[in-house]
């Protein structure tokens, strides 16, 4: 699908999506959990769509309730693989692979794992190393899916890299809570995206699961107590502050949005995007559950997106409207991502006129406050996130823009052209 937008400006007020980082630690939390969970406000997207099934296919009962709520019956640790061949397909989501592979584990039987896209090519060769410390055996493509794992999985002492993501690491911390872990204790060196393991433990906590102790995210102990999950459990999946960053960015360069159901005391790692709009000079008020941002003077500004890489693609949007150069860290980060995305954005944002350097970790986006258009016509690369950050440099450029490949949201935001549509932007399907 292609979608075109043409210049616009922007204002009113909107309710914000799910968050799918949120909605997917739901779905694993109440897999994991023995008895009943409500989760109530689940997503839409892809990737939560993907989670749900992976959870059917491990073992939980799923009813849809008329309110547009959700009721899951865990399994807890008892892990039945259900699914044709005993396989659980990931989609295209990172985090599902990441997090529900140790959970597999926790089955007897041999669980196969895979996915699509660009998942197909990301490495999860650290599965080869630490599994089979925990047990378990481990067949893999050279270190890529598909994957098969059968346990089932024993906490042990080990330690791990959380270098490239934290992702790895939540998914251990669920299963070992699940396993119900005793004297047990997971050390990380050098842990990236620490804000997403503090949504994790928060998880945890929320469905009656065992937590460990977090010793300055350098070893996580899990400590020989007991627990009761039994009880029901009522979540509520919260804004996503990823797709809302996109939301924010367009009212701080085209006008102005007030955004609901975003909630300031989130541990989402995107909520950090507020700060960058600050820095830029938009005009910024935050309430407990929604923020409004209105455009001013936009200048350069500096930003460390090392625990928070997602931001990227927005962040350059904003930069990209801010006269100077913007100094962005964590390139690193970008690289298997659904597409290389420092490479992509670079790409992309020069149809815009922009140039981006790209230098070891840092990202220099030299800003000219206003887009001139090169080329009318851009490419998603199938990610959803370039998609929207195309999206919105276009509110402000000189000439209607055609994205490609537009509904690559559709793996996080499926509203998002809906969404600033409503606000006042023109987008039609091409």
């Amino acid at each position: 699908m292609n979608v075109s937008v043409q210049p616009s400006a922007i204002s009113g007020r909107i309710h914000a999506n799910a968050s799918k980082s949120a909605m997917q630690r739901a779905c694993a939390a109440a897999l994991v959990k023995p008895g009943k969970s409500i989760i109530s406000n689940p997503g839409i997207s892809n990737d939560d769509k993907a989670a749900l099934d992976i959870i059917e296919k491990l073992g939980a009962k799923i009813t849809q309730l008329a309110d547009g709520s959700i009721s899951v019956e865990g399994a807890g640790n008892k892990i039945i693989p259900n699914g044709i061949d005993n396989t659980i397909h990931c989609g295209e989501s990172g985090l599902s692979i990441r997090m529900f592979t140790p959970i597999a584990s926790l089955s007897e039987q041999q669980v196969n794992i895979t996915g699509e896209g660009s998942l197909l090519v990301r490495p999860m060769d650290f599965f080869d190393g630490i599994l089979p410390q925990l047990k378990v055996t481990v067949q893999s493509n050279e270190g890529k899916l598909p994957l098969s794992v059968s346990g089932p999985l024993i906490p042990q002492n080990i330690t791990i890299d959380g270098s490239l993501s934290s992702q790895f690491l939540t998914g251990l911390l669920m299963a070992y809570s699940a396993a119900d872990a005793s004297d047990v204790t997971i050390t990380v060196i050098d842990l990236k995206s620490k804000p997403y393991i503090d949504l994790t433990l928060q998880l945890l906590k929320e469905f009656g699961l065992k937590e460990p102790v977090n010793n300055n995210y350098e070893s996580f102990y899990f400590p020989a107590t007991a627990t009761d999950a039994t009880q029901t459990v009522e979540y509520s999946v919260e804004g996503d502050w990823s797709g809302a960053a996109f939301i924010l960015v367009a009212g701080a360069v085209a006008g102005s949005v007030q955004l609901d159901g975003i909630y300031a005391n989130s541990r989402q790692a995107d909520k950090k995007i507020i700060d960058a709009i600050v820095d830029a000079g938009a005009k910024v008020k935050v309430s407990p559950s929604s923020v409004t941002v209105e455009k001013d003077r936009l200048l350069a500004f500096n930003f460390d997106a090392t625990d928070c890489p997602d931001l990227f693609p927005p962040l350059v949007a904003l930069a990209a409207n801010c006269k100077g150069t913007t100094r962005i860290l964590g390139l690193k980060r970008l690289k298997y991502k659904e597409s290389d995305r420092g490479i992509t954005l670079q790409e992309e944002f020069a149809k815009f006129g922009i140039s981006i350097e790209l230098n070891d970790d840092v990202m220099l986006v030299h800003g000219t406050g206003k887009i001139s258009v090169k080329n009318h016509t851009m490419n998603s690369h199938h990610d959803h996130r370039i998609a929207m950050a195309a999206a919105v440099g276009a509110l402000t450029a000189d000439f209607e823009i055609s994205i490609r490949n537009a509904d690559a949201i559709n793996k996080s935001y499926p509203e998002f052209y809906k969404h600033i549509a409503a606000l006042g932007a023109k987008v039609e399907e091409a």
